[in-house]
């Protein structure tokens, strides 16, 4: 039985451990635990760290790459299916028929799942649920906005330990993969490290530490300071995180005298042409639906040249701009082939529907998930077959994820 998640202002509760879950945990074949000392990590993004651009990451350098936060009641009812065209493995949503994350094999040694979550038992069922196709569970402690604090999950948890630490030891205790979480600082430097031992404790393999409070947003400049007195604290890797723009900035990271592993989720750390042309046949490939690709290129790409992917309106619009129009004929030619030689018409997803703004919908039975309606009445929307975006207005979507040169 989960417990009662708390209400806003209420007073933290402890939550016991569920007896329910106790079972041993075991490693896959050819399993092997990730090392997150020294690393070059791609963040996990809402709309940016699909797969299109993890895969992309990987293949420019990034050490480890993490996906976008899903809500661990829709891993826990999604149905795991072989995409038969894309290669990708789908989770989809037995309720509704979206993709609640896509992932694939080549990224599987490398990938870390994020999950949302305020309760032990759920969580647990959740990352079980894609333990076979990861590398490693992350859990969100981080996000301050109000679909994940009203719930008590992200940054909801750092005023909540009990409850924070319960959820990890119930991931360490029954998960077989390593177990990470991505937090925030606290006011002080004192009650960051408080709470990052406290959370080492539980037997997690690493702490990522984003440098700015829950209340700071990314026009607020990031507190770098923190990293190195925290990092000292801890006998596990500490994942730095925000305000890393480029290579410089990884490198001063990385020059001083504490071994830090980056996060980064902001930078433009690529912005050539062949990257955007890579990113966008990828992004055809694997079905990412076109807004999503738009967004993400216009941060890869800004400048001048940004104006052809701003005022495309389809794949084929963009790919007339970009001079590859040749590749997007062939891809649907061969995708309309595979699909007649399968039986099918094409994937089995459909894409949710979600209002952008302060409050994300995609939590599940949300009274905020709208109908297709509100797309048809003209409402500013978002659609993306992994998790349906968040508002940009400084949660955890803070731009482009990184890709690194080695």
């Amino acid at each position: 039985m989960a417990p009662d998640v708390a209400a806003p202002g209420s007073a933290a509760i402890a939550v016991p451990m569920p007896e329910a879950i106790c079972v041993s945990p075991s490693r896959r074949p050819g399993h092997v635990d990730l090392d997150y000392r020294g690393k070059l990590i791609l963040a996990p993004m809402v709309r940016v760290g699909t797969l299109p651009m993890r895969l992309l990451s990987l293949k420019y350098g990034a050490d480890i790459v993490y996906s976008p936060e899903t809500i661990d009641r829709r891993l826990m009812r999604a149905r795991r299916v072989v995409n038969p065209i894309t290669g990708a493995i789908d989770f989809v949503d037995e309720k509704d028929g979206s993709v609640n994350l896509r992932v694939h094999p080549s990224e599987k040694d490398r990938l870390v799942v994020q999950i949302g979550s305020s309760d032990p038992e759920y969580a647990v069922a959740a990352a079980l649920a894609v333990a076979n196709d990861a590398a490693g569970i992350d859990l969100n402690c981080g996000c301050p906005k109000r679909f994940s604090v009203v719930s008590a999950m992200g940054a909801a948890l750092l005023s909540d330990p009990d409850r924070l630490c319960a959820i990890l030891t119930a991931l360490v205790q029954n998960v077989p993969l390593p177990i990470t979480c991505k937090i925030r600082m606290l006011d002080s430097t004192e009650k960051t490290i408080e709470l990052a031992k406290r959370i080492e404790q539980t037997g997690v393999s690493a702490i990522g530490l984003h440098c700015r409070t829950r209340q700071e947003r990314p026009q607020n400049p990031g507190h770098w300071d923190i990293f190195e007195p925290v990092a000292r604290a801890l006998q596990i890797p500490l994942i730095a995180n925000g305000d890393i723009f480029d290579l410089d900035d990884v490198r001063k990271l990385k020059d001083t005298t504490v071994n830090f592993s980056v996060f980064s989720g902001r930078a433009r750390m690529i912005s050539s042409d062949e990257a955007v042309l890579e990113y966008t046949k990828k992004a055809i490939e694997l079905d990412m639906p076109f807004h999503n690709a738009k967004y993400t290129l216009s941060q890869m790409w800004p400048g001048d040249k940004n104006a052809a992917i701003v005022k495309s309106k389809s794949y084929s619009d963009l790919c007339t701009r970009l001079g590859i129009l040749d590749f997007y004929q062939a891809a649907v030619s061969e995708r309309a082939r595979r699909a007649v030689e399968l039986g099918r018409p094409d994937l089995i997803t459909a894409e949710v529907v979600g209002l952008l703004g302060a409050d994300c919908p995609y939590i599940p039975d949300a009274p905020l998930i709208p109908s297709s309606s509100a797309v048809a009445r003209g409402q500013n929307c978002s659609v993306t077959a992994d998790v349906v975006a968040c508002g940009d207005d400084g949660g955890e979507v803070e731009g482009i994820g990184s890709l690194w040169d080695g």
